[in-house]
């Protein structure tokens, strides 16, 4: 009985959704407001498809484990760790890398600020470090400290620019309520 009932539901499984690979196939992601088709294989990150194919190299891979955030872009405006999520998983969300949050050839305000502060030394975590600063001020431009501190937690920075990278984020939401 056991045997008919795991046969049944691994039937069932297989006709609900589609097996892909393991060979490439074609993805049409939405990167900074524009649709870019690549061919990448199905166990391909989204930090591996935008630094690869798809040339957006701010976005920088550190750990490639999802402990660093050196990755970080937005997801329908929410930031994610971009080695933690497959291309193929993406679909119909709109994805913002660093390049992405200027517009018009203007700085993002945390970007700015980022320069102003002297927030960046090396500049490996700076691209991901700015993402999460620039969401937390466009969901919370009342945003305090705290609020930085907890919209940072996960970066890593060999530098230590941190109090620099506070200071920033602080300026820039300031400067966004006017």
């Amino acid at each position: 009985m056991l045997e008919t009932s795991l046969a049944a539901s691994s039937a069932g499984a297989e006709t609900e959704s589609a097996i892909v690979g393991p060979g490439a196939l074609a993805l049409t992601l939405r990167v900074n407001g524009a649709a870019r088709q690549v061919v990448v294989p199905p166990h391909a990150t989204l930090a591996e498809v935008l630094r690869g194919p798809l040339d957006f190299t701010g976005t920088k891979i550190g750990c490639d484990r999802g402990a660093c955030s050196a990755c970080t872009v937005w997801l329908d405006g929410a930031p994610v760790a971009s080695c933690m999520l497959l291309a193929i998983d993406v679909g119909d969300r709109s994805v913002t890398t660093i390049e992405g949050l200027s517009e018009g050839g203007k700085l993002h305000p945390v970007q700015a600020a980022f320069i102003e502060h002297d927030a960046v030394q090396c500049g490996f975590c700076t691209p991901g470090l700015v993402m999460s600063c620039a969401a937390l001020i466009e969901h919370n431009p009342h945003a305090a400290l705290e609020d930085v501190k907890t919209a940072t937690s996960g970066h890593l920075c060999r530098c230590g620019t941190y109090p620099k990278v506070f200071a920033a984020t602080l300026a820039a939401a300031k400067a966004e309520r006017g």
